[in-house]
Parts: structure tokens; C-alpha cells; sequence
């Protein structure tokens, strides 16, 4: 079996993958610190509490992360708990350009998530990624990354807005049922939702109107799916971009 680790900023997850089918899926906070016996010792409760046997079970692991300081622990996990070697994502991914100036500075979530993106829709791709900040990132007719945009996240925002404004609540991410709020709960909610709906909205329109073609648009990550049904110009939701990617990825470093 192979586990397909990706780490965000705030969150990992741990994706258990057996011939391309993923049986388990586990999400843990994101902690630079924590070591390779902790991540064992969490990881074995898991694969026994979904009987999927011992940490013996996992012959191969592939990481993704954009906090480099938690690969050293998590290398360590895999050598030394599982035995083998992890695959790890960089800008040198096997089968895809990457068309941006500096190339060691694309993200390896965002890599991964081109990689997935074409494997599943082909392309040109907007690919909308929302977790700690919401990525848009382009991906060429022939799969390239051809670089995208970066802009805080909705929680994020939502969580700066609190700790700046003092009377302002800190509030769920909801779909607020009218546009202007009547209270100011409602109008947190609605600028919220409403802002980041026209924030994909309007970037959609600058990226496809600059790059001249039609493109698919993809929406991955944490929160896009409170997004679904609120735009009609995302075509697909995905939750599982990243954990295809990582399993595509690991396919080609296998045959490289």
C-alpha cells in the first residue's frame, strides 16, 4: 500500500492508496515539531481502528509539503517505521513544465494539484485551491503549470478581520440567505461569502480574458465546496485533486 502524505499550512493529510483506489483518508493540524514516533504512534491507531493492519502494511510513501520543516520528521517516519525510502514532490515532477520564472518557487500543492488536474480534465485548467490561502493556478492545453495567483484565504480573512476590528464577532463561514445584512452577523456572513464568491468570480474572468483561450475550471480544497451552487463558473469540485495527484506522481517517479 501507499501512503500519500500532503501537508498545508494548517492541515495534513495522510492518504491510504492501494492501487489507485484510496481506502482511508486521516486529517491531523499541521505541527512543524511533531516527530516521526508521534506520527507512529497516530498512524498505527488509525490503519488498526479501520483494520488495515500495521504500519508494516505501507511499502511505499510519497510526501508533499509546504512546510519544509516538517519533511525532516516525516522522511524519518518513513524510513525508519515503513522501511522505505519516500518519494518526495519538488519542481522536477516527471511529465510536467514548469513555465514560471523560478521554478523552484511553485508550491509542491499547487504542482500536484496541476498534475491531477490535467490527469482528470485535460486542459487549459484554472485550478482554485482554498485552504490557508486560495491559489488560483493555470495549467497549459499540453499540462505545463504555467503560473497562477495567490490572495489570503477566507478563513484567513475572516480570523484577521476579528483580531483587527474589536466589535466584531468571530463568525462561521455560511451561505447568508440575502445579500444585505440586517444584523451585524449577517453582514460579516455575507461579505464573507458573497466577497470570496466574487473574488473567484472576477479572477476567472481577468485569467480566461489575459490567456485568450476557454479553460475548465477546477475548485479543490478545504472550503470550496460551501462555494458550490453559488457560481456557475466552476465546473468542477474536487476533494480528491491532491490525493490524485500524489498518487499520479508516485506513478511516474516509479517509471522515471
Amino acid at each position: 500500500m501507499l501512503l500519500a502524505i500532503d501537508v498545508g499550512n494548517t492541515n495534513t493529510v495522510f492518504a491510504l492508496v492501494h492501487e489507485g483506489e484510496t481506502l482511508e483518508r486521516w486529517r491531523a493540524s499541521t505541527v512543524a515539531e511533531r516527530t516521526a514516533d508521534e506520527y507512529a504512534v497516530w498512524l498505527l491507531q488509525l490503519l488498526r481502528l479501520a483494520g488495515r493492519g500495521e504500519l508494516s502494511a505501507i511499502k511505499k510513501c510519497i510526501i508533499s509539503t509546504v512546510v519544509p520543516q516538517s519533511l525532516f520528521h516525516l522522511r524519518n517516519l518513513s524510513r525508519r517505521y515503513f522501511e522505505v525510502e519516500p518519494m518526495v514532490v519538488s519542481a522536477n515532477i516527471p511529465g510536467i513544465e514548469v513555465r514560471i520564472d523560478r521554478p523552484s518557487e511553485a508550491g509542491a500543492d499547487r504542482l500536484v494539484g496541476a498534475v491531477a488536474g490535467f490527469v482528470q480534465y485535460g486542459g487549459p485548467l484554472i485550478i482554485i485551491d482554498s485552504g490557508t490561502a486560495t491559489t488560483f493556478d493555470i495549467v497549459g492545453e499540453d499540462g505545463g503549470f504555467e503560473g497562477g495567483i495567490i490572495a489570503p484565504g477566507i478563513n484567513l480573512s475572516m480570523k484577521a478581520l476579528h483580531e483587527a476590528a474589536a466589535q466584531l464577532p468571530r463568525i462561521a463561514i455560511a451561505r447568508p440567505e440575502r445579500t444585505i445584512g440586517r444584523t451585524t452577523v449577517e453582514a460579516l456572513q455575507s461579505g464573507i461569502f458573497w466577497g470570496y464568491v466574487g473574488l473567484i468570480e472576477g479572477m476567472i474572468d481577468r485569467i480566461t480574458a489575459e490567456y485568450g483561450k476557454p479553460m475548465t475550471v477546477v475548485a479543490t480544497g478545504g472550503v470550496s465546496s460551501l462555494f458550490e451552487g453559488a457560481t456557475d463558473k466552476i465546473q468542477h469540485f474536487d476533494q480528491d485533486l491532491t490525493i490524485t495527484g500524489l498518487v499520479e506522481i508516485a506513478r511516474r517517479m516509479e517509471a522515471s
